[in-house]
C-alpha cells in the first residue's frame, strides 16, 4: 500500500491469481464493467486471447478525505509464462484467487494454490484473499463444492480468507468478491463503490 500524501490518495495492489482458465481475465473485465470502465483495461494476449503476462487496469474512488486508487491485475496462468507470476503479486495487498469449480479441475487448483503458498512462505496467512469458485452458473458440469477446496488447505491459519461463489462470464459475484477483499484490507471503511474519473 503506497500512501500519497500530496494528492491525499491511498494506492492499492490487487491481484486476481489462479489456473489457467479459471475465468482470472473474465472476472476483471466483469469487475471493470461494473463501472463503465472495460475500455480502460490493458491486456497482453496470445493470438488465441489467452493472457500472456497479466491484465491491468485502475480503479479510482473518492472519499470525504482520501481518495483510493486500486490497481487491478490478473496473473497468467499458463506455465510457460509461470517466471512472470512473482514479478505480478509483487507488493500485493489482497488477492483474489480464481477456482475452476468444475471437480475435475481439483488437483490443478490446488498446483496453483500450492504455487501461490511457496511464493509467499508463512507470509501468506497475513495476505487478504477471497477463493472465488467460479464457474458456478455451468449446469451440465460436475461441481466443487465450497467445503471440498477449503478441506484441501489450511484455511483456519489465515487471518483475512473468504469464499464467494462466482460466474464470472456473467458477472454474478465478481463486484461482491472485490467488495469483500476491500472490507479485509480496510476493515474500518465504509466506501460507496462509485468510480471518479
Amino acid at each position: 500500500m503506497i500512501f500519497d500524501f500530496e494528492n491525499k490518495t491511498l494506492q492499492v495492489k490487487i491481484v486476481y491469481y489462479g489456473p489457467a482458465m479459471s475465468g482470472k481475465t473474465t472476472s476483471v473485465k466483469s469487475l471493470f464493467s461494473c463501472f463503465n470502465k472495460e475500455n480502460s483495461l490493458k491486456s497482453i494476449e496470445s493470438t488465441v486471447g489467452r493472457t500472456l503476462l497479466f491484465d491491468f487496469g485502475v480503479l479510482k474512488f473518492k472519499g470525504a478525505k482520501w481518495n483510493l486508487k486500486f490497481l487491478v491485475y490478473s496473473a497468467t496462468g499458463q506455465d510457460f509464462y509461470a517466471s512472470t507470476r512473482p514479478a505480478t503479486l509483487n507488493g500485493v495487498d489482497g488477492i483474489i484467487f480464481v477456482v475452476d469449480s468444475q471437480k475435475e479441475c481439483l488437483e490443478h487448483n490446488l498446483r496453483s494454490w500450492n504455487e501461490l503458498e511457496k511464493l509467499f512462505g508463512h507470509e501468506i496467512y497475513n495476505i487478504p484473499i477471497v477463493i472465488s469458485l467460479n464457474k458456478y452458473d455451468l449446469t451440465q458440469i460436475n461441481k466443487l463444492q465450497e467445503a471440498e477446496f477449503i478441506s484441501c488447505i489450511e484455511y483456519t491459519k489465515f487471518k483475512q480468507l473468504s469464499l464467494k461463489k462466482t460466474a464470472a462470464i456473467k458477472g454474478e459475484g465478481v463486484l461482491d468478491s472485490f467488495s469483500q477483499l476491500i472490507k479485509f484490507i480496510f476493515p474500518q471503511l465504509t466506501l460507496n463503490l462509485e468510480v471518479s474519473n
